[in-house]
C-alpha cells in the first residue's frame, strides 16, 4: 500500500496550489492592486513570461482563485481580479509576509554559518 500525501501532510495540497513558482506573485498582485489587466500583470510581477503569465492564469481561474472578465469592445479588454475564495488565502499570504520580515535574516545568517562549516 502506498503512503497518501495528504496523510502525511494535509496542507500539501493547498501548497501545490498556492505556492507554485508564480501562482503566489499573481495572487499577491491581485490582492494588493485589485482587478488588472493582463500587461499591468506582466509589468507588476516582472520577470514572467506572458506565456507563463497565460498558462498560471488559466489554472488559477480554472481553481476558482481568479475571475476573468472579457469586455466585448474595440480593442476587447480583458481584466483579471482575485475570487473571494482567492481572497481568503490573504491573511495566510499576511502571516508569511510577517514571518518573512522577523527571520529571513536569521535564515541568512543560518546559512552562512552552514556554508562556512561544510
Amino acid at each position: 500500500m502506498e503512503p497518501v500525501p495528504e496523510l502525511a501532510c494535509p496542507i500539501a495540497p493547498v501548497v501545490d496550489l498556492v505556492f507554485s513558482r508564480w501562482t503566489t506573485p499573481i495572487l499577491w498582485t491581485l490582492n494588493q492592486y485589485g482587478r488588472q489587466r493582463f500587461v499591468e500583470l506582466e509589468r507588476r510581477i516582472g520577470t514572467i513570461t506572458p506565456k507563463v503569465l497565460t498558462q498560471r492564469l488559466r489554472q488559477l481561474e480554472r481553481d476558482g482563485l481568479i475571475t476573468r472578465t472579457y469586455h466585448p469592445e474595440v480593442p476587447p479588454r480583458v481584466e483579471y481580479e482575485i475570487s473571494e475564495l482567492g481572497r481568503s488565502l490573504a491573511p495566510i499570504f499576511h502571516n508569511l509576509a510577517e514571518w518573512s520580515k522577523r527571520n529571513l535574516t536569521q535564515v541568512d545568517e543560518a546559512r552562512l554559518r552552514y556554508d562556512g562549516t561544510n
